[in-house]
């Protein structure tokens, strides 16, 4: 059998600190003052921030578990922590918005007085905030669902941030109240539309589906045209964690087991062409007397 190791993952220690410390201190501040100026805006994106500040948390703890080294109860570590975090970052997000919705259209039918300076002011500061705490996860959006949960998040609170200071410009402008539920409105789209993929592939991971960017089709095609293998069957691929994706497969070698050499190439391979660190291959010679169970497809 082969067997191919990830590498570790990439410590992002120093970006979570500089992110939660700049989010909460931005919470405390965003909170007095819709308090105090009695916007919606504000308070749905002091309590937005908050929810990003917990998810932050979330992600920085699954970050720190998922380099912890394999135990004998624990064979794979804690690497499916990334994995449930970003699920339940992105199910606090769609609840958060959901809060957000409600008290939004309570101020319709029961409209009040705010401060547009006062929101200007604050939701400034929060597009500052959000932006830098933002960039510091820019590179590894792409790589990590963990560290994409977090960077949308972030991205989330700026545009939001922006929306509450054209809603602060709309009031001092015209004195139309409406527009603070509004915006507020806008802010609840802009966080469904940028969670709902997050909960789909954090969903689908938990599950043990394919991971998103890998066609299972194209993995089975490459194995069973290697040299000298008449079949394959019992393919699972899932991932690991968010960064990680480990597969199983068994080859039907008539001619018998190959060379290490050749084991190691289809690992190589296998990582190179699909980003699978993690391979496990057996290998089996199809005889008739000694059938493998797990032939059949769809069995596992």
């Amino acid at each position: 059998m082969s067997h191919q190791h990830s590498h570790e993952p990439t410590n992002y220690n120093r970006a979570f600190i500089i992110s939660v410390t700049l989010n909460t201190g931005f919470v405390i501040i965003e909170a007095v003052y819709g308090i105090l100026a009695n916007s919606l805006a504000l308070l749905a994106d002091a309590g937005h921030n908050l929810s990003d500040v917990l998810g932050l948390l979330l992600a920085w703890g699954a970050s720190i578990l998922v380099r912890r080294r394999p135990t004998e109860r624990r064979t794979y570590g804690l690497r499916r922590s990334s994995i449930l975090a970003a699920l339940l970052n992105a199910i606090l997000l769609l609840v958060a918005s959901g809060a957000i919705a409600w008290e939004a259209t309570q101020r319709f039918f029961e409209p009040s007085s705010v401060s547009g300076i006062t929101i200007i002011g604050v939701a400034t500061v929060g597009i500052a905030v959000n932006t830098v705490s933002a960039l510091m996860f820019l590179s590894g959006r792409k790589n990590d669902l963990n560290i994409r949960g977090a960077f949308l998040h972030l991205v989330a609170d700026a545009v939001v941030s922006l929306g509450a200071v054209l809603a602060g410009v709309a009031i001092v402008a015209t004195g139309w109240l409406w527009f603070d539920p509004v915006v507020s409105l806008i802010i609840v789209v802009v966080i469904v539309v940028g969670t709902w993929q997050l909960f789909q592939e954090s969903f689908n991971l938990v599950t043990d589906a394919v991971p998103a960017g890998i066609e299972p089709l194209a993995v089975r095609t490459y194995l069973a045209e290697l040299p000298g293998v008449a079949g394959v069957h019992d393919l699972h691929i899932w991932g690991m964690s968010t960064t990680e994706t480990a597969l199983t497969v068994h080859l039907v070698i008539p001619g018998g087991v190959p060379v290490d050499a050749f084991l190691v190439q289809i690992s190589q391979e296998l990582h190179n062409r699909f980003s699978i660190e993690h391979a496990t291959v057996q290998i089996e010679t199809g005889d008739p007397n000694y059938p493998c169970s797990l032939a059949q497809n769809n069995f596992v």
